[in-house]
């Protein structure tokens, strides 16, 4: 069973201008993955299809919805001073979000795996607001559509974006049945993801953040990263992992200031898929986040995907 790729070259319409999340992010990566012709071949490409609106408001308002909405028809250019929109970006959201749910459908039917090239990205996103170049929530869109489709009683979201997944902890830190783990840069935007944020009310201990401080070694950030998943395997083992897949925590991203490196970013996905392989049978989605670095991110996002279809 190949692994899946979801694409469409509409996500280059989601016009951003001189912002750092541009098309370009997509076109460099899309170049490197056709550059290496036995990887792009072994590929099982997928379309994605716009998410519903019952899709989404298993993890947003309406009112949120109706907002982008409104925002994009009246020609407007940003939701706030980092999200730049146009006309076209509603659409493109719901083709996003919609992205990573084919990708469920995938591992659940059809690939031992899936990753989902998909703009905007989602997981600063909260339950009733856009934010951080993000507008609707992709990896908390699929998780609930595991849930409600493929009975998914345990999905482990780990979130490797140099930032912190702000909305995805808000939208599952009160949730029993959906583990988020996310190692980022500490302090830095949006502020959130401090080692004592471990969930609320019934949630509380389903939430792991490991803040990194600027400039900590790879060495650390991976031995950080690999205990983590010894300990949520023990008490959590998940019949999804979903990876909100950022690689701007890469070593040289112009927005951030990890040292990780490609090897690094193989060894990760690596332990990721060991850890499905022993308890989901290997159901890995990997979903794009962040990753801004245009001279590295074409081969930093090839050698993860060349990892998820070793």
């Amino acid at each position: 069973m190949a692994t899946a790729l979801v694409y469409d070259p509409t996500f280059l319409e989601h016009e951003t201008g001189h912002h750092p999340e541009n098309p370009k992010r997509l076109e460099v990566i899309v170049s490197a993955l056709r550059e290496d012709e036995a990887l792009w071949t072994k590929l099982r490409h997928m379309s994605p299809r716009e998410a519903s609106d019952e899709d989404i408001m298993r993890c947003h308002s309406y009112r949120m919805i109706d907002q982008i909405r409104s925002l994009c028809d009246r020609g407007a250019s940003r939701l706030d001073l980092d999200t730049t929109i146009c006309a076209k970006s509603f659409e493109i959201s719901r083709l996003a979000a919609g992205g990573a749910t084919v990708a469920v459908d995938e591992v659940f039917n059809d690939s031992t795996n899936a990753i989902a090239l998909v703009r905007p990205p989602g997981h600063h996103a909260t339950s009733n607001r856009a934010m951080g170049f993000c507008l609707f929530n992709n990896v908390a869109v699929a998780a609930r559509y595991a849930q409600v489709h493929y009975g998914a009683d345990r999905v482990l979201i780990i979130d490797w974006d140099v930032h912190h997944g702000k909305g995805t902890q808000e939208i599952f830190d009160r949730d029993t049945s959906v583990v988020y783990f996310s190692t980022h840069q500490y302090p830095y935007y949006p502020g959130t993801g401090a080692a004592n944020e471990v969930g609320l009310d019934k949630g509380e201990g389903t939430t792991l953040n490991i803040p990194l401080s600027e400039g900590t070694p790879a060495t650390k950030h991976r031995e950080a990263f690999s205990d983590a998943l010894r300990a949520i395997e023990k008490v959590f083992p998940p019949d999804l992992i979903i990876i909100s897949a950022g690689f701007d925590s890469r070593r040289g991203d112009p927005l951030g200031g990890l040292s990780l490196e490609d090897s690094d970013f193989d060894e990760m996905t690596k332990e990721v898929m060991d850890m499905a392989d022993r308890n989901s049978s290997g159901r890995v989605i990997s979903v794009l986040e962040g990753g801004y670095n245009l001279d590295t991110l074409g081969e930093t996002v090839r050698t993860h995907i060349s990892a998820l279809a070793y």
